[in-house]
């Protein structure tokens, strides 16, 4: 039992030496069927094999279409630099056509349709003689190639040409700070390119959802219903402020007293050089002449920035209240001083607002 244990070990090991031997032929072999070649041998080469190709569409016999006339598959090999780049190109595809091109071609199948036009339009398979013209295109085709792929120096010189123009053309005053991108305009373009990728998968959802057009359509109409509803809203109770009906002025309130008694005050003080308390009574005087024209109902613990949202942005009294209102601030609540200049600018203003 262990001689024949022993057996199938060693009959095992010499079938994978076998295997590994063969295998080593194998690629001998197959690397024998390449050679290698420069930029002027493959361009060589490749002439050769138009010349064939030709001489097989031709002649048309198994002499002028013989395989074997392609040679071996050419491994280009160039320098790049320091660096050896190498091409391998087979022809395998040039010695399958050669050797249909070298038997008698087959019959054209017999149309069996009902109307033989159309099935030649359908069912026109290319001849050998098309398929040859074909393949010197290739041949051609890959020999204009070589010199580009080859060549990489003058391509490189080329593009150092073209960005030392693209270089010189920036550095002009017209592209001054054009080439420079800001963070906001890097933003701006995210966010562009956002939307427009958000849009695109949309546009495609819509595509398959039918629905989805018509809830956009309700959701848009919608929120246009309900901005006009709000805007009616603030209208509604603008006018009714402005119209509220006359009634007996809260005690306390800016209108209990009446304009002229404050404007009074304001003089006494502005006499005696109290230009704050001056101007205190001056606006006091200004909201009680706008109060009594029932601008707003009375209301005793309004502050003054309150008065101020009273007034509509359309109202032409608007910039003088507010003028008005931020010079009281400043020197009544501020603790700022005042003086004359400052009391004849809130004069001037209270008077623009009916205090005179």
């Amino acid at each position: 039992m262990i001689c024949r244990a022993g057996s199938r070990v060693w009959l095992k090991k010499a079938l994978i030496a076998a295997a590994l031997v063969a295998t080593a032929a194998a690629g001998r072999r197959a690397r024998a069927d390449w050679k290698d070649a420069n930029s002027t041998s493959l361009k060589q080469h490749l002439v050769n094999l138009e010349n064939v190709v030709e001489a097989c569409r031709k002649a048309r016999n198994a002499s002028a279409c013989d395989p074997s006339l392609v040679g071996p598959d050419d491994n280009l090999r160039w320098n790049v630099n320091t660096t050896t780049l190498s091409r391998e190109i087979r022809y395998d595809w040039l010695r399958d056509l050669l050797d249909q091109a070298g038997k008698k071609e087959a019959a054209t199948p017999q149309s069996t349709s009902i109307l033989p036009q159309v099935d030649v339009i359908q069912r026109k398979p290319a001849t050998i003689d098309e398929q040859l013209g074909a393949a010197i295109d290739r041949l051609k085709d890959e020999e204009s190639q070589v010199d580009a792929l080859t060549g990489p120096s003058q391509a490189v010189s080329d593009s150092a040409a073209e960005r030392k123009k693209l270089t010189e053309i920036l550095s002009r005053r017209a592209y001054q700070g054009i080439n420079q991108s800001t963070a906001r305009n890097r933003f701006w373009e995210w966010f562009d390119n956002l939307i427009n990728r958000l849009m695109g998968k949309l546009a495609g959802f819509g595509g398959k959802a039918r629905w989805l057009p018509w809830l956009l359509m309700g959701l848009l109409i919608g929120g246009v219903l309900l901005g006009l509803a709000w805007a009616l809203i603030q209208i509604e109770r603008r006018s009714r402020i402005r119209l509220i009906p006359e009634i007996t002025g809260m005690s306390g309130a800016p209108s209990a007293r009446e304009w002229q008694l404050w404007l009074k005050d304001a003089q006494d003080a502005a006499a005696r050089g109290l230009w704050r308390e001056a101007i205190h009574f001056i606006y006091w005087a200004a909201i009680s002449r706008l109060e009594s024209r029932r601008l707003w109902p009375a209301d005793r613990a309004r502050t003054p920035r309150e008065y101020l949202l009273l007034l509509p942005s359309a109202d032409p009294r608007r910039d003088n209240l507010t003028t008005l209102t931020r010079s009281f601030e400043r020197t009544w609540y501020g603790g700022r001083e005042a003086a004359l200049t400052d009391y004849e600018a809130a004069r001037a203003l209270a008077a623009g607002l009916g205090v005179e």
